[in-house]
């Protein structure tokens, strides 16, 4: 056992010593599914009870009570550039044992410009030589929650998360991780969630192809293929909590305050070498269980105005709707994409499909 230890140390400390962390690695996996969760800022970590609980927090996910649940959303950024879509399907076990989902995601950008070619190796521009590419995320998740030692209170989950990314033909990667999360229900409606994503650290192994990424001009190689293939994604840390207030038989209101916790240093409000934290709000106001008005705040950062040189407080609204009627529900989110800090602005459309809601 003390050999297999340090052997992992050893591992480990070349892994760091590589300088192969990357602060946005696997970022696709932090957008979210689900328009409900988007739409309330993702203030969802400790209220999120459905199918779309594996990308917020797993435990949510021993909320379901019906045989099973399934799920998709589809969005689409900068026109129809970037697609983004999701499906999953949950399903509790027998005796109580806990539920099971397999959920799976894909970020696809699609007629990408090649111009690795454009200059040949003589310094000629041949524009006929300019070809497109696409590039395409994909992971598969493999969530369990159930109560540990049979706390009814307590709700634990964890998510097994295989990655495969495609960069045309210059690159392609494969990655691993975990997430886990806990749900903490008072008697009161208090609930308290947490989630660590990439728990133990998601790592990405990479291939790259450079007989097509490299250009050599005058004898000079343009293009060279990256020293490191491999790749780290830090761990994240996310704290919600949240309680619902009932005004009457018709009308609930079920808002979530928390914090997100990056270990690196980013634009947040508060912003160290060691970790970085952004507050977050969002709530839902619900009628008769039927129809749903949200909205959020989140991504709260410190930027400087490129006008008057003054730092400033910029944050990320969104907002959104949804509508049920017995097991369908359908949600509706307008919030900015979450890619690469872009403020453009986008719509997501998501659908549930609850079993137990056409038993009733």
């Amino acid at each position: 056992m003390k050999r297999i230890l340090f052997f992992l140390l050893i591992i480990f400390s070349q892994i760091f010593d590589a300088q192969i962390i990357r602060k946005y690695s696997n970022e696709f996996l932090n957008i979210g599914a689900g328009a409900r969760g988007l739409a309330m800022g993702g203030a969802v970590i400790s209220n999120q009870d459905d199918v779309y609980s594996p990308m917020w927090n797993p435990a949510g996910l021993m909320k379901i009570e019906s045989d099973w649940q399934v799920a998709a959303m589809h969005a689409e950024y900068f026109e129809s550039i970037a697609k983004y879509d999701y499906i999953a399907y949950a399903k509790p076990l027998d005796y109580g044992n806990g539920v099971f989902a397999i959920s799976l995601v894909r970020l696809g950008v699609d007629n990408i410009l090649n111009t690795t070619q454009l200059i040949d190796s003589e310094g000629n521009i041949d524009y006929d030589k300019i070809s497109s590419f696409s590039t395409s995320d994909y992971a598969a998740l493999f969530s369990y929650a159930f109560h540990p030692n049979g706390n009814q209170k307590l709700d634990v989950g964890a998510t097994a998360k295989v990655v495969y990314r495609n960069v045309g033909k210059f690159a392609s990667g494969y990655g691993f991780g975990f997430d886990i999360g806990a749900v903490y229900r008072t008697d009161t409606d208090w609930n308290y969630g947490v989630m660590l994503r990439d728990a133990t650290t998601t790592v990405n192994f990479w291939t790259i192809n450079q007989k097509e990424l490299s250009t050599v001009v005058n004898g000079e190689e343009f293009n060279p293929a990256p020293t490191d293939k491999m790749e780290i994604t830090m761990p994240k840390l996310n704290f919600g909590v949240s309680k619902t207030y009932e005004f009457n038989r018709d009308l609930k209101l079920l808002p979530e305050a928390g914090v997100n916790i990056d270990f690196a240093k980013t634009a947040a409000l508060i912003s160290t070498d060691f970790a970085s934290i952004t507050p977050y709000v969002g709530g839902e106001l619900i009628f008769q269980d039927m129809i749903f008005v949200r909205l959020g705040l989140n991504r709260f950062q410190s930027i400087t105005d490129i006008e008057d040189l003054k730092r400033k407080v910029s944050f990320q609204p969104s907002a959104g709707i949804g509508i049920k009627y017995k097991g369908l529900t359908l949600d509706y989110a307008i919030t900015n994409s979450g890619i690469g800090g872009s403020n453009f602005y986008s719509n997501f459309f998501s659908l549930k499909l609850d079993m137990q809601g056409f038993r009733n």
